[in-house]
């Protein structure tokens, strides 16, 4: 499972349909606490995040995640592409950082990596 994680419906709704298309299952969150929340954590094989989201960001949801010892991938979306904040994304494994609007290509191979990590075959092709 793919668990998307953004405060902008439209944005959550166009990657949850993305992650769809490609026969995978996707869940979506308002923000980073409602993903460390749900019981889905120990579920999700990669997530989708904004890096700017009201409370906590997606680097902090990063490091969060791997407080709890969790490697999940994570693959980070933003609006803001700034070059200080993919070097800390990409300290804590990031496997993505793409800017908003995103290319679905982009994203699908970001995505077939992430997948690769956890063992589970590519999307693609």
């Amino acid at each position: 499972m793919i668990s998307i994680i953004d405060d902008d419906q439209a944005v959550r709704e166009a990657t949850e349909s993305l992650v769809r298309s490609l026969g995978l299952t996707a869940r979506t969150f308002a923000s980073a606490e409602d993903f460390l929340n749900s019981a889905l954590i120990d579920e999700t094989a990669c997530v989708i995040t904004d890096v700017q989201m009201p409370g906590m960001s997606g680097v902090e949801l990063q490091s969060e995640l791997r407080a709890r010892g969790a490697d999940t991938p994570l693959i980070f979306i933003t609006a803001f592409p700034e070059e200080r904040v993919r070097r800390q994304a990409d300290a804590g494994g990031a496997i993505g950082f793409l800017a908003k609007p995103f290319d679905g290509l982009a994203m699908i191979e970001c995505i077939d990596r992430a997948l690769a990590l956890r063992g589970v075959a590519p999307t693609g092709p």
